[in-house]
């Protein structure tokens, strides 16, 4: 196959048009666990609430991509030196960054596998990955990981201010409608610069800055923490827990093979090897939705009608408070909904249970946004920034809810 071939142009609703920009970007988008990701939504159970939030992690990752690749110009332009190897290794290390992400990304991140993060899989992923194209991803492994003798290339990948917000901001404010989260992710870019290894932003650029963290603080309340989609996500690992619960005792229930096998198995990171990557890399959320649509007709009362809510999206109640939950308050409609039902007290925890919420902007104790001053000097954007409400949004916001059936709103 000619090389002409593999360099492509991709059609994408925010920027236009995305070129592949090397024979090997190509061949790791065509890889099966990279696809994989088309079948992964962006925002978990977000559709509930904003139906056009259908969009994907391949797409996002593309899109990161595109962006890295409009980095590497600018810093290039402003005189950073970026070699060809680098510049792919930043393209590599960006675009599987998400590749470990399980179905309906973080709804169901400690549901499959016991306490395994999506960025330690997708750390697995890029291994094999480096296996099966000779080492050529070593050295965007090496990024990835924090490895590498040049900081600011780690930063473009996962800082405060990385490629991976600049795009998720913009594309799930731009599928969801929320238009609160739309960034200006060009003019970002075009202020990122690099100062003693340090990535920064050139001062001009600090009201772009303002307006970034300002619009991912509304695209949290709004978007990503709604409490609609709370409430689904948490219905969803409820039905994960409890179809495991019965699996482990030998009950079978219907379900694809991989999702079978991870109700089988407690794996943990240790246990990860290459057969159980591949095994992972067969799940997706469509596995998900199929396994819940037949459960919703189970005998059981628990996994059935928590299955009916999702696919009907009849959800529980949620109420937000700013207080903690009252555990009287909680104990009550607990009983009241066993007796309601005849349920044993370990099934009505599955309708009736508490929880919080935890937001912050602009996280100070973490390496700060940095601002390139007029003098050369650097500094913490909080600190460079005359608007006061910055400080505001680096304070962590946290808010409480109780769930429980609809139901007992009417008895």
């Amino acid at each position: 196959m000619s090389q002409i071939n593999k360099l492509k142009i991709l059609n994408d609703p925010i920027y236009g048009f995305i070129t592949i920009p090397n024979t090997l970007v190509y061949d790791l988008i065509q890889h099966p666990y990279f696809q994989r990701l088309r079948r992964i939504s962006q925002m978990g159970m977000s559709y509930l609430v904003y139906p056009g939030a259908h969009h994907t992690r391949f797409h996002h990752a593309l899109g990161c991509m595109h962006l890295m690749q409009k980095a590497v110009q600018t810093l290039r332009f402003k005189g950073v030196e970026i070699s060809t190897d680098e510049e792919t290794a930043l393209y590599i290390a960006i675009l599987l960054h998400d590749i470990g992400h399980g179905p309906f990304s973080h709804a169901m991140e400690h549901s499959i596998v016991e306490d395994v993060h999506h960025e330690e899989i997708s750390q697995l992923f890029m291994n094999q990955l480096n296996e099966e194209f000779d080492g050529k991803l070593s050295l965007a492994i090496k990024i990835f990981k924090g490895d590498y003798h040049r900081k600011f290339m780690l930063q473009l990948i996962s800082s405060q201010l990385d490629m991976d917000r600049l795009d998720y901001l913009k594309r799930d404010s731009f599928y969801s409608g929320v238009a609160e989260g739309n960034i200006n992710s060009e003019r970002l870019i075009q202020m990122m610069n690099v100062e003693n290894d340090v990535l920064v932003i050139e001062e001009k650029g600090i009201y772009s800055v303002e307006k970034f963290l300002v619009a991912r603080r509304l695209m949290y309340w709004q978007a990503y923490l709604h409490k609609t989609s709370v409430v689904a996500e948490l219905i969803l690992t409820k039905i994960l827990k409890r179809a495991k619960e019965f699996t482990q005792k030998g009950i079978i229930l219907q379900a694809s093979e991989p999702l079978q096998y991870f109700m089988q198995h407690k794996i943990s990171l240790e246990d990860f090897n290459a057969d159980i990557l591949n095994r992972f890399a067969l799940l997706d959320d469509f596995d998900i939705v199929s396994a819940i649509k037949s459960w919703q007709f189970h005998e059981d009362y628990v996994l059935s009608t928590l299955s009916g809510m999702i696919i009907n999206r009849d959800l529980l109640k949620i109420q937000m408070m700013e207080e903690k939950v009252d555990k009287t308050q909680l104990s009550e409609l607990k009983s009241r909904y066993m007796n309601q039902y005849q349920l044993s007290e370990k099934e009505a925890e599955y309708f009736v249970f508490k929880g919080k919420l935890k937001n912050q902007a602009y996280n100070k104790s973490s390496e700060p946004i940095h601002i390139l001053k007029k003098d050369r000097t650097i500094e913490d954007v909080v600190e460079a920034s005359d608007q006061l409400h910055l400080k505001a949004l680096s304070k962590p916001v946290t808010k409480y809810f109780i769930c429980f059936p609809k139901v007992l709103l009417e008895s």
